[in-house]
Formats: structure tokens, C-alpha cells, sequence
């Protein structure tokens, strides 16, 4: 299930990563994600971003075509301190300072994480659609008993 907490004004912050373009249509998202997390766990991304902040995972939502019904990125990266040393093979992002309405996804990965997406598309948020993001950090590591936190862009 999802808790949803009060709008909270964020901090921007920097992101190193790996992207994919995707869509919510006909399912392909979970797939290219899926796909995306596997490539970042092989490829030992996470070693591979030396600025990083903290080991927790962001996988922030971006460069929205339109709403979560047309094409967006999602780039799947760590935190990181500056933005001067991209290590080859990945790129930065500049999560802006914003406001956000955040859910807390619980139960059995990745199921709850998506049962709490379309729980948020069916909601009537007056959603921005420029940085939305999951922190998946250490309540995450229990596929059976996860927490991940989602940050939704709000006006």
C-alpha cells in the first residue's frame, strides 16, 4: 500500500546515471525500466559514480513529452556532490529545487512501487511533469518487505 504525505518544498540536487526513453504505453515503461535496472546493476553502475553523495538509488522521471501518458526519461543514478567529474558512459542531471507530494510505496518488489504509480496517474495531483522520483534506499533491500519513497512534482 502508499501513504501520501503534505506538499514539502525539496532542495534541487545533482544526479549521475544511466537514462532510457520510455513510455507508459502498452506496458513498454516496465520493461525499459526493468531492463534499465538490470543494465545498472551488471555494468556496477553504482561503483562507477565516485561523487556520489550516499549509496541510495534515485530513479528520477524528466523530460516529459507531455503528461504520464506520452514519452519521458528516466535516468537511474545516485546523488552526487558536483557534477565535474561524469565518468565515461554516464550522464548528469539537475533535479531543480521544487515542490513535491511524496508516497511511500510498501509491500513486495516492484509490485508496490507500481501499484503506487498508477495510484498516483489516476490521482487528481496538479502534477508539473518536469522531475518526479523513487529513493530506493536501505528499507528497499527486502524485495518481500520493501519501502520506497516517491516524490511527485506538484504546482
Amino acid at each position: 500500500m502508499t501513504a501520501i504525505t503534505a506538499k514539502t518544498h525539496l532542495k534541487g540536487f545533482f544526479l549521475e546515471g544511466i537514462s532510457v526513453r520510455t513510455t507508459n504505453q502498452n506496458g513498454q515503461s516496465a520493461k525499459d525500466i526493468g531492463e534499465l535496472w538490470g543494465r545498472f546493476m551488471a555494468d556496477n553502475v553504482l561503483l562507477q559514480i565516485e561523487d556520489r553523495i550516499t549509496d541510495e538509488i534515485y530513479c528520477v522521471y524528466t523530460d516529459y513529452e507531455s503528461d504520464y501518458t506520452g514519452f519521458y526519461t528516466a535516468v537511474l543514478g545516485c546523488k552526487v556532490s558536483s557534477l565535474d567529474n561524469i565518468p565515461e558512459g554516464l550522464i548528469s542531471l539537475i533535479v531543480p529545487a521544487a515542490d513535491y507530494v511524496k508516497y511511500v510505496a510498501k509491500g513486495r518488489l516492484p509490485d508496490c512501487v507500481a501499484e503506487a504509480w498508477q495510484n498516483i496517474w489516476s490521482s487528481d495531483l496538479d502534477r508539473k511533469y518536469i522531475a518526479d522520483f523513487d529513493v530506493w534506499g536501505t528499507k528497499a533491500q527486502n524485495p518481500e518487505d520493501a519501502e520506497v519513497d516517491i516524490y511527485v512534482g506538484v504546482v
